[in-house]
């Protein structure tokens, strides 16, 4: 199943259309395409999964029944995929050597795999680690949620409004996302990491069985509702979360990519000396990484409709807070590096 999965996914990148799109220039002097069609992706998967449960083609609960297979067998094929990167990694393709992830190639056997050494790897035009980054796990994510909600009407004959608050939750991040799949092309993971294990694993395994823990959670516990009160006070934290979040973000992608459009000509920077320019206004005015702190924010608007019995659905905020420090350190580090003295003008 988790292979058809992928393969429907797969087929679906192909067949539905969207625009190409190029990536960063990379160290060769080129620069790569990819298709942006991950959102009608995202819809058409829904649709049809959706449709099938309510005709009874389906039933949605069986990942419920089956939760720790349907891990193993994700652990399984992030495994055999990486197996597959680190040896395609030496071979040459059209009598040209790979272009490597600099920090996957230190000759360690070991710590390569786990990072990734090639950059970019590609079957012909069809990127792994883009289509990776945002596809299985994250739309595998949004089935896994909506199996627990199948489980919880099936036993107790109703959906109660905190799972239903987070499978909205998390639905609209992931349709964000992949709305807009154009930033992921200027981040680390796709302009610097190799694509290894960490990856492999974080994207087909840890993301989906792991951020739908709440919903796996609200599903396996006695059932209940919460007060309207309750729901509209989480809905308007998740709501101003997504707001820091998405105004940094989509402000800083438009600012790299276009310092001139309307939506940012007003926005204060400073120069420095690579001939870019640092923000120093706007949501990137307030605090140097306030896009992390919405982000957080939204976590824990998943986390709260579980109430407060046990520690198990706050797992997600806990590891994130843990994650965003140390990608916050790496990223003053990497700046700091990068910048020099006019990093040090900016904070």
């Amino acid at each position: 199943i988790t292979l058809a999965w992928i393969v429907w996914l797969v087929v679906l990148y192909y067949i539905i259309p969207g625009p190409t799109v190029q990536g960063v220039k990379l160290e060769t002097g080129e620069r790569l395409s990819y298709k942006m069609n991950g959102f009608r992706s995202f819809i058409v998967t829904l649709v049809c999964v959706t449709t099938l449960q309510y005709f009874k083609v389906i039933d949605l609960a069986f990942i419920f029944e089956h939760f720790v297979a349907f891990i193993t067998s994700a652990i399984v094929v992030s495994l055999a995929l990486s197996l597959y990167l680190y040896i395609g990694s030496f071979l040459a393709t059209n009598g040209k050597p790979k272009l490597l992830a600099k920090g996957g190639n230190t000759g360690n056997v070991i710590y390569d795999f786990f990072i990734g050494r090639e950059l970019n790897p590609r079957i012909y035009s069809f990127d792994l680690k883009f289509f990776c980054e945002l596809r299985p796990g994250l739309i595998g994510w949004i089935i896994i949620d909506l199996s627990m909600a199948v489980h919880q009407l099936q036993v107790h004959g109703a959906v109660s409004n905190g799972m239903i608050l987070v499978c909205l939750f998390q639905t609209c991040y992931v349709a964000d996302a992949l709305w807009f799949e154009r930033s992921i092309l200027t981040t680390m993971d796709i302009t610097t990491d190799g694509f290894g294990y960490m990856l492999a694993f974080g994207d087909l395994a840890w993301v989906p069985f792991t951020y739908s823990i709440q919903a796996r959670y609200l599903a396996s516990i006695p059932f209940f509702n919460w007060d309207i009160w309750v729901i509209l006070s989480i809905l308007a934290l998740n709501i101003f979360g997504y707001c820091a979040f998405r105004g940094a973000n989509s402000q800083k992608d438009q600012f790299r990519r276009d310092p001139s459009h309307p939506s940012v000509k007003n926005i204060q920077s400073i120069s420095t000396a690579r001939g870019t320019r640092l923000m120093i206004s706007g949501w990137w005015g307030i605090a140097r990484h306030i896009n992390y702190l919405g982000d957080w924010i939204m976590a824990w608007s998943w986390c709260l409709p579980c109430g407060f019995k046990h520690i198990v659905p706050y797992f997600y905020v806990i590891y994130f807070a843990i994650l965003l420090i140390h990608r916050d350190l790496r990223d003053e580090h990497n700046c700091k590096k990068k910048y020099g003295k006019d990093w040090d003008k900016y904070c």
